[in-house]
């Protein structure tokens, strides 16, 4: 990360980044003629002019692109699929009740997906082609109504699934990230101290194994959803239809915010095949764990460490600069 990083757009900054993936043949070189490089970072710049920073691997850091016509900007996400064209895709705040989707290529040329997008905000991520008719889609989270919501590159807008945990502001689904193929390791939330809130938070990481989560139900490909209030947890699984299965239905003081980050896993899948429009249901699934057992098992395998770009972010703003 660049030296002395620092956001000061509004107090309690939520400064949201991407880090590019290993990217497929494919993605390199883009039709804008260039391509992104892996490792890469860029972060949400939350003073004006709203838009992106771009930070290299030597940790130089420049402005890159302006994100037109938002008051805020909410969630960033890398097109991991293809079907946005391997760009970087930024959320913000166009209106009472809308989203702008935004997408910007390796030249900083932004392009305006949706201005009319439902309210989402917080860690978003691309659907891998398996997640049904969801595949390639970018997924985010809306905390106020507490569902998932999916946007296609078109600019059309399907609801997934009704979260079923609590919901609204500083409370609601906050995270979405997707279990990787060949996944062996951990996933990490990240649990940041809010003075005042009902669930004031830690400033620590939550973070739980594969072999937890596979020993209740969860699969690769499954979506998993976290809370910004309690770090709750949902497991959602998409094939024909959508089914929601409970993880953490139990609130703890944990103020989550951000990303889902899994580590140990397979980068890449291939591109996703063009969808028809998505048939979207949700029900929950039976015949797992019970919920005593969810909590016991969950509860056991949380452990407090700094999540890395969490961690960076804060000190760097503490250095100035």
């Amino acid at each position: 990360m660049a030296a002395g990083h620092q956001d000061r757009g509004r107090g309690p900054a939520e400064t949201y980044l991407t880090v590019v993936p290993q990217l497929p043949p494919a993605a390199s070189p883009s039709t804008a003629g260039c391509s992104f490089q892996s490792g890469d970072v860029y972060v949400l710049r939350l003073h004006a002019p709203l838009g992106l920073n771009h930070v290299d691997a030597r940790g130089n850091k420049t402005a890159f692109a302006t994100i037109p016509n938002v008051t805020a900007l909410g969630g960033i996400a890398f097109d991991t699929g293809g079907a946005f064209g391997y760009r970087i895709l930024v959320t913000g705040t166009a209106g009472a009740g809308k989203t702008e989707v935004a997408a910007i290529d390796c030249t900083g040329t932004v392009s305006v997906i949706t201005s009319s997008a439902p309210t989402v905000e917080g860690g978003l991520e691309v659907a891998p082609p398996s997640f049904g008719a969801f595949g390639g889609m970018l997924i985010a989270p809306d905390e106020l109504s507490g569902n998932i919501y999916a946007i296609g590159a078109d600019g059309s807008s399907r609801t997934v699934a009704a979260s079923g945990l609590p919901k609204g502001p500083d409370i609601g689904v906050e995270a979405v990230g997707f279990v990787p193929h060949g996944w062996h390791g951990n996933v990490y939330y990240a649990d940041r101290i809010t003075k005042g809130n009902p669930h004031p938070g830690n400033d620590n990481l939550l973070a739980l194994t594969s072999e937890i989560l596979t020993g209740l139900g969860v699969q690769e490909g499954d979506l998993l959803s976290a809370t910004e209030g309690g770090a709750t947890l949902i497991d959602v699984r998409c094939t024909a239809t959508c089914t929601v299965l409970p993880l953490i239905t139990t609130a703890t003081r944990a103020h989550g915010e951000g990303h889902l980050i899994f580590t140990g896993a397979t980068p890449v899948e291939p591109s996703p095949s063009p969808h028809a429009s998505p048939q979207s249901a949700t029900s929950g699934r039976t015949g797992d764990a019970p919920t005593v057992f969810l909590v016991a098992a969950v509860t056991a395998a949380l452990v407090v460490i700094l999540l890395a770009a969490v961690l960076v972010l804060r000190d760097l703003r503490a250095q100035g600069g």
